[in-house]
């Protein structure tokens, strides 16, 4: 016979909190979005030519980019076909693994993470960094880090 657990409902505070959490994460996404796009590229985009340009050889197995960018592999498969079509990304194979594929940054991928890359750091500034104190990141950094944490931890487990 299963024991019913009583639910644990969030108080006003808890729930205050939670819901800022989630208005600053959409609203932030949909800004920093909102100022890529004049440079033709989505945030998903750029998280996977961030993660390119800081990689040994400026390429990674499209397995550990998926994992990297938490996205299925099927879905970087096609994030990775339309960035390719742009001329960002091209895919080689592995020489070690004959199913495995590399995603390559291209030259044009470098350059123009060269390009955007100020301009979305200004964007973090004005919209998040720049409206903290230094305190306050702090403590967000270490309010977060637990969470952060956790759900790493729980990473591929279901």
């Amino acid at each position: 016979m299963e024991t019913e657990t009583a639910t644990r409902w969030l108080t006003d505070a808890e729930q205050c909190a939670w819901r800022t959490y989630l208005d600053v994460t959409r609203l932030l996404t949909y800004q920093l979005e909102r100022d890529l796009q004049p440079f033709g590229l989505t945030i998903n985009d750029y998280e996977i030519l961030v993660n390119l340009s800081e990689s040994a050889d400026l390429r990674m197995r499209m397995s550990d980019l998926a994992s990297a960018t938490l996205q299925s592999k099927s879905r970087l498969s096609h994030q990775i076909t339309r960035m390719e079509n742009a001329g960002l990304v091209r895919r080689e194979n592995c020489e070690s693994d004959r199913r495995g594929l590399f995603a390559v940054l291209t030259d044009h991928g470098m350059e123009t993470m060269r390009k955007v890359a100020p301009h979305h750091v200004e964007s973090v500034r004005q919209h998040f960094i720049d409206l903290l104190s230094p305190e306050a990141l702090v403590d967000l950094r270490a309010s977060l880090t637990p969470v952060a944490e956790h759900l790493r931890g729980r990473r591929g487990k279901v």
